[in-house]
């Protein structure tokens, strides 16, 4: 165990000591015996009887997420009401730092137990008072919800369409594979990088910076998860749950062979299944003008035209079918053409439709050349054909070779928080000396878009840590297509609200 580690389990401990040694005399101050308060769920039903709440109550207890934010919290407050401690300060004093403020209740001989909190009447609050109580009782509800629960998400780029569009809000579980405990606890609540009204101004502090850990989930990573992580190559913010968010396909997990040919992805040699909604990016030829009202009725955002005649000075292209019958002619006189991003399905049907004339996907050759993952002369992949590429898994041992070390060398450097470790001329380095092989401390992920030749993923940048994990993707809760010539509600994808994700 790392020495932060310790510190860190130490602080934990230390708070938990102090939070029940002042439960307990919390408890003899009431009435009650003070070993109540170290025994599990049945503490909870006596600090249910201080404050005057009935016993079933305890049944919140067993709600993750709401229990913390309804319950636990809840309940400190109304115990600080049992003791006369109703001024705002005194009440956020007892929320951020509650270990201490229950100790002090405890202990201090000034401070009286007054009975249950229902049968003290309530102070009459001036309407500021009320506000600021409802405001900060919604801002720490929020940021525990946020943090425990779920988390609203925007889809900002194309990179997962047509699963996922360019306008659509999600809901993100954080309990599926567990909430991470807070890296940065310097940072301005329901924030993530900046200010809401700035993008340079940071919302956090970089210091301190605590141990990451990760609670208990409903499941692991599964193949095929639509994930949110954060993004590893984001070097512009260095705490890792402060890196820009990114969303992606899961296509393969810890200790997984993943192997890409002619864009069909295979898993451990087994033809992985391809999401219904899948989109490459296809040349298609026109006669005239595709209208408006047919890119808009597929919900083709992201289009650009090509309308260059030849040598000839006409637009007659020589055009050889590369992968489907369905793209039609061989040589056609043609007005324009597109490149869009398309599923299979949707490229037929302008086909059959005579919305194109003929079309076909553009291969990895084709596409713009750049740099895939790994970036090293010894190895050369495109977006269609990629890998074998295994992915590492904790616990997994592999022989460090040259070759084997410019895929791992760096995700060894980066991202397994080693001291004193280095990576330079395809060997790495541990403590000044190189070596031949290396255990994996960390899961590994291979995440892409399902916009596959419009997404910068695992394939450009290479895997992601299991600890820079956020979320799953589960349902979208809105939708508009952002058009600013539409009124909001013109704008609003109605088919798309509360669509859950696949």
């Amino acid at each position: 165990m790392e020495s932060q580690d310790i510190i860190f389990l130490s602080v934990i401990v230390l708070i938990a000591l102090t939070y029940y040694a002042g439960l307990w005399r919390v408890f003899e101050k009431a009435g009650e015996q003070g070993w109540k308060a170290i025994i599990p769920v049945y503490n909870s039903i006596t600090f249910l009887k201080i404050i005057g709440k009935k016993w079933h109550n305890v049944f919140i207890l067993f709600i993750p997420g709401i229990n913390i934010v309804f319950f636990f919290f809840g309940m400190l407050f109304e115990l600080y009401r049992s003791f006369g401690k109703e001024k705002l300060g005194q009440q956020l004093l007892g929320i951020f730092f509650f270990f201490g403020y229950v100790a002090y209740l405890g202990f201090s001989p000034a401070e009286k137990y007054s009975g249950p909190a229902t049968e003290i009447p309530k102070s009459k609050k001036s309407q500021m008072r009320e506000w600021a109580d409802a405001i900060v009782f919604a801002v720490i509800a929020a940021t525990i919800i946020r943090w425990l629960l779920v988390e609203a998400f925007k889809i900002p780029t194309p990179s997962m369409e047509r699963s996922l569009l360019m306008g659509d809000f999600l809901f993100v579980s954080k309990f599926h594979y567990g909430a991470r405990t807070p890296q940065t606890p310097l940072q301005v609540p329901l924030t993530h990088q900046y200010w809401w009204w700035s993008q340079t101004s940071k919302s956090y502090s970089e210091w301190p910076q605590l141990p990451q850990y990760r609670l208990p989930g409903l499941s692991d990573i599964k193949n095929n998860d639509v994930v949110v992580f954060n993004w590893p190559e984001d070097n512009a913010h260095d705490p890792v749950d402060l890196k820009t968010n990114y969303i992606k396909r899961c296509v393969a997990i810890a200790g997984d062979s993943i192997l890409v040919q002619r864009r069909k992805i295979y898993i451990n040699g087994k033809l992985s299944e391809t999401p219904g909604k899948v989109q490459f990016k296809y040349k298609v030829y026109c006669k005239e003008e595709i209208p408006k009202r047919i890119l808009n009725k597929y919900e083709i955002p992201n289009y650009y035209r090509n309308d260059i005649p030849n040598s000839q000075g006409d637009f007659r292209i020589h055009y050889m079918p590369i992968d489907s019958a369905f793209t039609g002619k061989d040589t056609v006189k043609y007005f324009m053409g597109y490149y869009i991003d398309l599923s299979e399905e949707i490229a037929k049907e302008l086909v059959a439709k005579g919305y194109a004339d003929s079309l076909r996907i553009i291969s990895g050759f084709d596409y713009p050349k750049q740099t895939t993952f790994p970036k090293t002369d010894r190895v050369y992949w495109t977006l269609d054909d990629y890998g074998p590429l295994w992915v590492p898994k904790k616990g997994a041992t592999i022989q460090l070779t040259p070759a084997n070390a410019a895929i791992y060398g760096e995700t060894i450097f980066k991202y397994e928080e080693l001291k004193n470790v280095d990576f330079r001329d395809n060997k790495v380095f541990l403590d000044g000396k190189e070596i031949k092989e290396y255990t994996f401390r960390k899961n590994y992920y291979f995440m892409m878009g399902d916009n596959r030749h419009s997404s910068y993923d695992s394939r450009f940048w290479g895997f992601v840590p299991e600890n820079f994990v956020v979320g799953k993707a589960l349902f979208i809760w809105f939708s508009s297509d952002q058009d600013p010539k539409k009124t909001f509600f013109e704008s609003i994808r109605w088919s798309r609200i509360f669509q859950g994700i696949e």
